[in-house]
């Protein structure tokens, strides 16, 4: 079971719909869809170092949650999306706890996933220590269809891939064709070729947000800003995620250019921060707000999910985003000022910062 301070989250209630001006009549019921492969997570915190070769460590906290795409899926449907999840689930006991927490839990639609019988659930162990983290990852390949994401993808206002060198997915093309507005990240390339020519879904995506690293490779700049000015001539719009300075984004449609600087924090998990990195510009982007507004809520809510431990557990809702904007606007603090947007989404009353954030467990049954 997972609890939260207040009851935003529950059934999957978010404080607001952030896309209320601009739904009509006609829309999808789905703002984005998604697929990939559903994680056990199951993190370790309070660590002092790595763990050491051929000695016992004792975490002080630990806890866990769905993980891998689940971080994306929850961290959308905390800010207010409607989310649709394709995935596979195992039928043991860990796949029950993830989809039971996906679907009462966090309120996402799953009714294009599917259970598979005698598949054993993958498993991630993360161990977090000194703003890092370390993992090991357990999992069987999903028996035929190995790929739980239907051939025919339903209407979305957006669809979010992760982008896989050399292999286009045929669902890319299909959401695009109907209309999706598709936002691609993309994990490490080792074969070390580089190519952007590998990604060639690239051409049905609306934005395109890989990290630094990454948008230098595939681009042979040693510029992030350079890259993203070179990604531009291949997507509509390039966001590139600097780590500790921000953001940089270019808008190849316009020639706009944006870019925000990271609030420093101090972090105790990083897992799952580029998800919700990427869920915050999506759901600015679908909202229609300004290219630097969308750079500075998607900080700020990677900024916020650091500070706690954990993937999908550690994504914010518009109760801790409230929260932060009240105490932070306490301050005469001239970069904080950057967030004042929020006054004209955020509702008028907030609860006092910090706010007590999830408790995972597995074992404890529901009040």
């Amino acid at each position: 079971m997972t609890t939260y301070d207040g009851d935003e989250h529950a059934a999957g209630r978010p404080l607001l719909d952030p896309l209320a001006a601009v739904r009509g009549p006609g829309d999808p019921a789905c703002d984005v869809y998604l697929t990939g492969t559903v994680f056990l997570d199951i993190i370790f915190t309070g660590l002092d170092s790595a763990p050491i070769r051929g000695t016992e460590s004792w975490a002080r906290g630990m806890g866990s949650s769905p993980g891998g795409v689940a971080n994306m899926a929850t961290a959308l449907a905390r800010l207010g999306l409607r989310t649709s999840l394709a995935a596979a689930f195992g039928d043991d006991h860990y796949g029950d706890y993830c989809r039971d927490e996906l679907d009462r839990g966090e309120g996402i639609d799953l009714s294009l996933s599917r259970t598979i019988p005698g598949w054993h659930s993958p498993v991630t162990v993360s161990m977090a220590y000194e703003g890092e983290r370390t993992m090991v990852s357990h999992g069987h390949e999903a028996p035929p269809p190995e790929e739980p994401a239907p051939s025919c993808p339903p209407p979305s206002r957006a669809a979010i891939a992760s982008l896989v060198p050399g292999r286009r997915e045929e669902w890319v093309a299909e959401a695009a064709r109907k209309g999706s507005r598709v936002f691609a990240d993309v994990g490490w390339d080792d074969t070390g070729r580089w190519d952007p020519d590998d990604l060639a879904d690239l051409e049905h995506c609306e934005a395109f947000l890989p990290n630094a690293a990454e948008a230098m490779s595939y681009t042979r700049t040693d510029c992030p800003r350079a890259a993203a000015r070179a990604l531009a001539d291949r997507v509509p719009l390039a966001v590139v995620t600097l780590g500790a300075e921000g953001a940089y984004a270019v808008d190849g449609r316009t020639g706009e250019t944006a870019e925000v600087p990271a609030i420093a924090v101090e972090a105790l998990d990083p897992t799952g921060a580029g998800d919700v990195f990427v869920a915050g510009f999506v759901t600015g982007t679908l909202a229609e707000w300004p290219l630097a507004d969308r750079l500075a809520f998607a900080g700020l809510t990677a900024a916020l999910s650091v500070q706690e431990f954990g993937g999908s557990l550690s994504a914010p809702g518009w109760v801790e985003i409230a929260a932060w904007w009240q105490h932070a606007r306490a301050y005469d603090d001239q970069p904080l000022r950057r967030y004042a947007f929020l006054d004209r989404i955020l509702p008028g009353a907030a609860r006092p910062w910090p706010l007590r954030r999830a408790v995972p467990t597995i074992g404890f049954r529901r009040a």
